[in-house]
């Protein structure tokens, strides 16, 4: 939540950790905060649930409520289905991400899953990801409907001139071309934002 707060609000992330604000950014805090608890905006932040769990809060919440849209940071976190002791990790990756594409049809809902590079990124000299890059299982570039990446040159070379420079790249789209653009990324307020045009 703090992330969003600085976001949408200009607030200085570290500075709010540190509880380094001046008053009109405690201002800001208070009215952004305010803003963001009348938003349709559930987080729950339980780490290692199952897909099956996730399923029932996610029906309740959609019964209750009424559900637009469901995010998951992220995948690897999540728990395969317990009784199944022999499967490996990149099995129950699998089982995961092909139990996710189920509930995004059952709920009639897009579901946006994070998840987290393999460490061959980093060994290799062309640090840009790519569709091999997805960590623990080869499912979940078949399963997606979607895959981009987020690539910043400058957390790889401090020297770039290509300072806060984010290129999002979608590297599988089952409807569409696969493209990239760049975005500007304001890291203080852990923000992305257009670039200018010059």
């Amino acid at each position: 939540m703090q992330r969003i707060i600085c976001s949408e609000g200009g607030i200085d992330a570290t500075q709010l950790r540190t509880g380094q604000l001046d008053a009109m950014e405690w201002n800001k805090l208070v009215g952004v905060s305010d803003s963001l608890s009348r938003i349709p905006l559930h987080i729950d932040d339980q780490g290692g649930l199952t897909v099956m769990e996730l399923r029932s809060k996610t029906r309740r919440l959609k019964a209750e409520h009424g559900l637009d849209l469901i995010i998951i940071d992220y995948l690897q976190l999540m728990q395969g289905r317990s009784g199944k002791g022999n499967d490996t990790r990149q099995q129950e990756i699998s089982d995961i991400s092909r139990s996710l594409k189920a509930l995004a049809r059952e709920l009639d809902v897009p579901i946006i899953a994070l998840s987290q590079l393999s460490r061959s990124v980093e060994l290799r000299q062309i640090k840009k990801p790519m569709l091999s890059d997805l960590r623990e299982s080869g499912s979940l570039e078949q399963d997606a409907d979607i895959v981009m990446f987020l690539y910043r040159e400058d957390y790889y070379d401090k020297d770039t001139e290509n300072k806060n420079i984010t290129e999002i790249i979608v590297a599988k789209h089952r409807n569409g071309p696969v493209d990239s653009v760049n975005l500007y990324f304001q890291k203080e307020y852990t923000k992305f934002r257009d670039l200018m045009i010059q």
